[in-house]
């Protein structure tokens, strides 16, 4: 793959749920180790937005395509197949498989063949993992099944992961660690979309901030220009 070519691009992607539309024309281009923020007010289509790219919502109109291949209506798992890793907002941990379990039936070389994620390197990038490893997923806390859920997308060994609110509820001494882990992740060169209300801890991290409202982009920007727009701010961020 050419390094200009985006590992995932939507094209105008218009989603429904039945008879609602719920995203608009959705244009968005991920490149290779690129992190990028999604931010919008609750219910403005952060999630569908998510859903749509990795098929588990698939867009009535419009084109997603990963490394330039059409992905459109194609079943999620092929998706994931082609290196997206999604992280979803309800973590859905196998709740009677072990973590080991949980952690070694997600294992498999991205689509390159690279294994630069095993189970050791999950287990030290976690370790309350590794102190937790013969416990049921439904014996942890939550902040223990987010460092599994993101844990198992490790595990893929993909080049784009998505992360949908991976610190919400959660305590701050854990929310810190997940973010931790999120920077390494950008660190090992992974690309990301991360969606979260801290604001300001996205805006720390993120090559390209997009904000969306009422299933459309309306803003796109770098974390010095947004940092310098409060006017966006309060349209668009504000409670």
């Amino acid at each position: 793959m050419n390094d200009d070519t985006p590992l995932l691009e939507a094209q105008d992607i218009h989603t429904y749920y039945g008879a609602s539309h719920i995203l608009h024309g959705i244009n968005l281009r991920v490149k290779r180790g690129e992190t990028i923020s999604l931010m919008g007010r609750n219910g403005m289509g952060k999630t569908t937005t998510l859903r749509s790219l990795v098929g588990l919502t698939a867009p009535r109109q419009g084109k997603v395509l990963v490394k330039n291949e059409d992905v459109t209506g194609k079943a999620p798992y092929r998706i994931a197949k082609s290196g997206i890793a999604y992280v979803p907002e309800d973590r859905a941990i196998f709740p009677t498989l072990t973590v080991r379990e949980n952690l070694v039936m997600a294992a498999r070389p991205g689509p390159d063949g690279r294994s630069d994620w095993d189970l050791d390197r999950v287990l030290n990038l976690f370790p309350r993992l590794r102190e937790r490893i013969t416990n049921m997923g439904n014996q942890l806390s939550g902040g223990e099944q987010q460092m599994l859920t993101v844990g198992r997308a490790l595990m893929t060994n993909p080049d784009l992961i998505l992360l949908d609110e991976a610190t919400e509820g959660l305590a701050p001494l854990i929310r810190r660690a997940i973010w931790s882990v999120i920077r390494k992740i950008k660190e090992a060169g992974i690309a990301a979309i991360v969606v979260d209300k801290d604001i300001k801890a996205l805006m720390e991290i993120a090559d390209l901030n997009l904000i969306i409202v009422k299933g459309m982009i309306v803003y796109e920007g770098s974390s010095q220009d947004l940092k310098s727009r409060p006017d966006v701010h309060q349209q668009h961020l504000g409670v």
